[in-house]
């Protein structure tokens, strides 16, 4: 059996789209992948309308914590999926890295929120179904 592919989500608080898009692949890759997520400059709590948007869905990212982004957690990630934090990811040969231009839930009300949690589902979505092939 092949160990898992293993996914990082970069944003730069690791309070909003890379916690989304690490609960949506948790949820949708279960065991198949790894998943993990960090922030650049990472917030003291993840973003409540994000928790909030995240369970109209049926997905509970409330326990979730920020955390510091590190080379380590770079380094030993198949993937690398930035949000908008550029050149603070540490580059390593022989990881993939895609960028994903997302608007910032920051400050968001859960009207705006939703959009942004439904363009990063479909971008999961898509992920999964290339680490899949």
């Amino acid at each position: 059996m092949t160990a898992p592919a293993s996914v990082l989500f970069v944003c730069v608080h690791n309070a909003g789209r890379s916690q989304m898009a690490a609960g949506f692949l948790r949820e949708l890759g279960g065991e198949r992948v790894e998943v993990r997520s960090a922030g650049s400059l990472p917030a003291d709590r993840i973003n409540p309308v994000a928790v909030e948007a995240m369970a109209e869905v049926g997905i509970d990212i409330a326990a979730e914590q920020p955390k510091v982004l590190t080379a380590d957690a770079v380094q030993t990630s198949d993937v690398v999926i930035t949000m908008g934090c550029g050149d603070a990811c540490p580059y390593f040969p022989g990881t993939r890295y895609e960028d994903w231009v997302l608007d910032d839930p920051a400050g968001q009300g859960i009207e705006a929120v939703r959009p942004i949690r439904d363009e990063i589902r479909a971008r999961v979505v898509g992920l999964l179904a290339e680490l899949e092939a």
